[in-house]
């Protein structure tokens, strides 16, 4: 006579209860995304990301935005940029070279 091997295949033994697959299951879920501040347009970023707003990453342009909107949209993006400038060196605190002249 051969011996010859079963598969069997993998039964549960006891019920898992809701409450305990609920509990292993207690990491499993989506996270909200952290977001940055685009240091250029102070508009919210995803971290280790080129600003879609304004095209730049770290101080350096990656994507020129302007060049693909018309005249008119380019007038616009241009406004809100000047307009966001001006107002991050409102809020920028004022350095020593500048407290100096004062």
């Amino acid at each position: 006579m051969s011996h010859v091997k079963c598969q069997i295949m993998a039964v549960p033994r006891h019920k898992h209860t809701r409450s305990s697959v609920g509990q292993r299951r207690m990491h499993i879920f989506i996270k909200p995304a952290s977001l940055t501040v685009c240091k250029k347009c102070n508009r919210a970023v995803r971290p280790h990301t080129v600003c879609r707003n304004c095209g730049y990453y770290k101080g350096q342009e990656f994507i020129n935005v302007l060049g693909k909107l018309t005249k008119k949209e380019k007038k616009l993006r241009e406004k809100e940029m000047q307009k966001a400038e001006k107002e991050q060196k409102k809020t920028a605190p004022a350095t020593m070279e500048e407290l100096s002249k004062k």
